[in-house]
């Protein structure tokens, strides 16, 4: 396929100027949401054991359950406004029941502190307070802000930033498939290794980006949605539906107030959610404004063969007075035209269908679409110098690089790496410092920023060449000390740090251990190229 040399020097111009200008955020925003495929498993793996507060019996008989809930609420009314009933046992799930004494809000209290409830050998309710490891979610917040601090309005500012990067982010696809239309059957599968380590990383870059268009596609069109949603919905009640509400909510029934003492048995509830969803597993009821006008009850249903709204669950709305379920369009296959568009944009992002197999997939691309921009920038970087020589006379001396060539090159290998070590060294630091840190949450942000600020100094300070290998190399030894805790935990059980056994746990550790084998690899090639690479390029010595 033919196209013009003016219309493709445009889309060139176009797809590099994109990517250089939304790269390093849409990279931590990649690596952050590849994480975030397994919040589950990271958040059992940091849950401390028996010594902070031991996972008690969840699986209960529903006359154990009824008894519990019904106790609670008579001794503890800070819990009616809002609580959880967990119907799972895991590492992270340290009770049967969980509330916090106010309703949950939109942005995350680090030092909020919830409560947790269960019957003790003797059959009587008992409570005690606990501060959540918030680490899964914190990760998660870095996937939509990129880290970046403050707010505009109600919502993040970096999650406003990162709905722009994803608009521009899809220009940036657009023009990169028109670049290789030309060359795309001859070039699709030649990855050519040699002297040439600029065509290697090209052929890398365009083999990615090909193979995982449509999942890129997808991804930067949901993250505008979800960046904007607030908007779009504001402009679509005005200008579609005007007076009509977009969204149906439960009917207020005529009392103002209702009395928990008549709520169903949680048995009953459980019996009719099983009923409006046979083929899913309940995993958890959050009870919302039970002495309220509204009281409403949210089952959260795993089917992992369906697309579900959820990052993990479907859910559905009962009425915990009356047992009528009241709301099932968020349910694959009961839900409305609305429902039947927005679902698919939730699960498409979220990677919620298809079990663990599909989260491994999305852990892929995930990691993928973060080598895509730092290799994009590698490669603005490079090109630099190739024109610059193109330019000179044969008899002049070397490429003296530009400022800026040598700012964006430290700019992307701390920002990037830097990003990458910073995660990794929470991480082990969420299991080091629990015993001594009041606050481990507000532990998690001093240490990720100090590390990711430190990263940036330093790639500034010794140059994009050195800090690569030096980063690469704390890259790998903080993803290695991943495993290695829970080795110490082993080896030495009265060491404060622990160790689970569960397959989820576990694979948190392999995955650690396999990140930190391929970071020490990078490391060895970064630094051959450094010493051994042309003279003239940012990335020699």
């Amino acid at each position: 396929m033919k196209i013009r040399s003016d219309i493709l020097r445009i889309y060139q111009s176009l797809h590099t100027w994109v990517g250089i200008t939304t790269g390093m955020l849409l990279f931590i925003g990649f690596f952050a949401g590849a994480l975030t495929m397994f919040k589950q498993p990271l958040d059992r793996w940091i849950s401390p054991p028996a010594s902070h507060g031991a996972p008690a019996p969840v699986a209960m008989s529903p006359d154990q359950l009824d008894g519990l809930v019904r106790a609670m609420l008579q001794q503890r009314p800070d819990a009616r406004q809002e609580f959880t009933l967990h119907l799972t046992q895991q590492e992270n799930i340290a009770a049967p029941l969980s509330w916090t004494g106010s309703e949950s809000g939109h942005e995350l209290d680090l030092s909020a502190q919830r409560w947790l409830g269960t019957l003790n050998e003797a059959g009587q309710f008992t409570a005690r307070a606990d501060t959540p490891s918030l680490l899964a979610e914190l990760i998660d917040m870095l996937h939509r802000t990129a880290g970046i601090p403050g707010t505009l309005g109600d919502e993040y500012l970096g999650t406003y930033l990162m709905g722009i990067a994803g608009a521009m982010y899809f220009l940036a696809l657009v023009s990169g498939v028109i670049l290789l239309l030309p060359t795309l059957v001859k070039d699709f599968f030649a990855l050519r290794p040699g002297k040439n380590r600029k065509r290697f990383w090209l052929d890398a870059h365009n083999i990615i980006g090909i193979l995982s268009l449509p999942f890129h596609v997808l991804i930067s069109i949901t993250v505008v949605v979800f960046a904007f949603h607030d908007l779009f919905y504001g402009s679509l009640s005005r200008v579609v539906y005007g007076d009509t509400p977009m969204f149906t909510r439960p009917a207020v029934h005529t009392s103002e107030t209702h009395n928990v003492a008549n709520m169903l048995p949680v048995s009953a509830l459980i019996e009719k959610l099983q009923q409006a969803a046979p083929e899913a597993s309940l995993q958890e009821i959050l009870f919302m404004g039970l002495e309220g006008p509204r009281p409403v009850a949210r089952a959260a249903l795993l089917s992992p063969e369906h697309l579900v709204q959820g990052p993990q669950a479907a859910y559905v709305l009962i009425q915990p007075y009356t047992g009528q379920v009241i709301d099932t369009s968020m349910l694959p296959g009961q839900g409305n035209v609305w429902s039947a568009l927005t679902i698919p944009f939730f699960s498409l992002h979220f990677g919620s269908f298809g079990g663990d197999l599909m989260r491994w997939v999305y852990f892929v691309f995930g990691l993928s679409g973060a080598f895509l921009f730092y290799s994009g920038n590698l490669l603005w970087v490079e090109k630099r110098r190739k024109n610059q020589q193109a330019k000179q006379q044969a008899n002049q001396p070397a490429v003296i690089q530009s400022r800026a060539t040598l700012w964006m090159a430290a700019a992307t290998v701390g920002v990037c790496l830097g990003a990458v070590a910073a995660v990794c060294c929470t991480m082990v630091a969420g299991k080091l410092m629990v015993a001594w840190v009041s606050q481990i949450n507000h532990a998690y942000l001093t240490v990720y920023y100090s590390v990711f600020v430190a990263a940036v100094s330093w790639a500034f300070w010794r140059g994009a060449a050195r800090a690569a290998v030096d980063l690469l190399a704390v890259c790998s030894i903080a993803a290695l000390a991943i495993p290695l805790t829970s080795l110490l935990a082993w080896l030495l059980p009265g060491s404060g740090v622990w160790m689970h056994l569960s397959l989820a746990s576990l694979s948190v550790d392999l995955v650690g251990f396999v990140a930190a084998l391929m970071f020490a690899w990078a490391c060895w090639l970064t630094a051959r190229r450094v010493r051994h690479g042309p003279k003239d390029s940012v990335w020699a010595a």
